[in-house]
């Protein structure tokens, strides 16, 4: 996969590639809506998504949402529904890899509910930017110094969804284990541990801990996403090295939801996990 997977997880790919089937959708639905004399914030409202999820899709670096096609016949008339309608269906039968993880990039951005469960790395909507840094850094193939420039400040850019999205809740789930290994050294780890502690005073953003030590662990497929939309549907999303599966299937998403309520069962609770989090960052 050559998006970048880590906004949603830890692995650590080459630039985005956008491909030429969402950039032509993306400038098909500008050109509707300029014809219909309509700024993207208008545009946003009327088929009622943020305006920066609007312009990403114009910008060819979302994948569309299902609903979007029939909310623009009500906003742009039926004719440009109808096109929009045929595009997205030959988005959907060329889609690859790198069209899951845009798709999953528009629902997490789009949210009411997100959850995530980690094995590997800090999640990347939680990473503070020295550790963004070292994971780039560390990547294979090499990158070159502007390219780790660009993925850090992308990453950094996603992590926006924290702050403009107050009404989402947020749950994250991590291995005791990822503040153990301490990647990019002791200050990193300090500053990842003092982010933490401070993203978790939110209303919104609730962490956990998952001990090293803990017999009934369910997460041992390991890591996955879900994310409630606004419909009150929901999704999930797993990845590996160089791959990534969006899941749509309400019977699959159901088995990850059910394991990702055991999972919180059976990691600390948030104030025990603030207690863990000041124990490991004492230690350092």
């Amino acid at each position: 996969m050559t998006a970048d997977q880590a906004g949603s997880g830890t692995a650590a790919c080459g630039e985005p590639e956008l491909s030429d089937s969402l950039k032509t959708f993306g400038a098909v639905l500008k050109a509707l809506r300029e014809a219909r004399g309509l700024t993207q914030e208008e545009c946003a409202a009327r088929v009622r998504y943020s305006a920066a999820y609007v312009a990403k899709i114009e910008q060819g670096k979302r994948f569309p949402p299902e609903a979007l096609p029939g909310r623009a016949a009500e906003a742009l008339g039926p004719v440009a529904g109808k096109v929009l309608a045929a595009a997205a269906r030959s988005l959907r039968r060329k889609a690859g890899l790198a069209s899951w993880f845009l798709q999953w990039a528009g629902i997490e951005e789009e949210a009411i509910t997100l959850y995530a469960y980690e094995c590997r790395g800090i999640p990347g909507l939680l990473q503070p930017e020295g550790y963004i840094r070292a994971l780039f850094e560390r990547q294979l193939p090499p990158l070159t110094e502007d390219q780790i420039g660009r993925q850090v400040a992308a990453r950094i850019e996603r992590q926006r969804l924290l702050s403009e999205r107050p009404n989402t809740a947020f749950s994250f789930i991590i291995e005791q284990c990822i503040f153990e290994r301490h990647v990019g050294g002791t200050a990193v780890t300090k500053a990842v541990i003092d982010h933490l502690l401070e993203l978790g005073r939110r209303t919104n953003i609730e962490i956990q801990i998952m001990p090293t030590r803990q017999e009934d662990h369910t997460g041992v497929d390991g890591q996955m996403y879900l994310a409630e939309s606004a419909g009150n549907q929901w999704f999930g999303y797993v990845e590996g090295h160089r791959s990534s599966a969006l899941i749509t299937a309400s019977s699959e998403v159901s088995i990850l939801l059910q394991r990702y309520g055991k999972l919180r069962s059976q990691a600390l609770d948030c104030r025990a996990t603030v207690s863990l989090l000041e124990q490991m960052r004492g230690a350092l």
